[in-house]
């Protein structure tokens, strides 16, 4: 059993900048994927960023040249860089970790979620 703590979350203004943290109570290097999806109002939750253990990422086509997902294995931590936020970018952000390659199955470990706001 792993559990994860996400924060970082906020209100940013349109275009700026949030950096949400990850954090799981165990070693994240037995989890092969890791990552982040959302959830706004009256949305269905999407998937965000992946990350492999090896390294390998996959984003939503929406966030791709804005977003960055990497882990530190060392701090058994996600991370999920977010730039030239947009309104549309508001929602509840849910950190994930799998034993599978890249993708969450229904045996994923979930957070509770952070609330990230973009608005002027």
């Amino acid at each position: 059993q792993v559990q994860l703590v996400e924060s970082g979350g906020g209100l940013v203004q349109p275009g700026g900048s949030l950096r949400l943290s990850c954090a799981a109570s165990g070693s994240i290097s037995n989890f092969g994927a890791m990552g982040w999806s959302r959830q706004a109002p009256g949305k269905q939750r999407e998937l965000v960023a992946a990350i492999s253990g090896g390294g390998s990422t996959n984003y939503v086509d929406s966030v791709k040249g804005r977003f960055t997902i990497s882990r530190e294995n060392a701090k058994n931590t996600v991370y999920l860089q977010m730039n030239s936020l947009k309104p549309e970018d508001t929602a509840v952000y849910y950190c994930y970790a799998d034993r599978a390659y890249i993708f969450p199955t229904p045996r994923a470990y979930w957070g509770q979620g952070t609330q990230v706001t973009v608005s002027s």
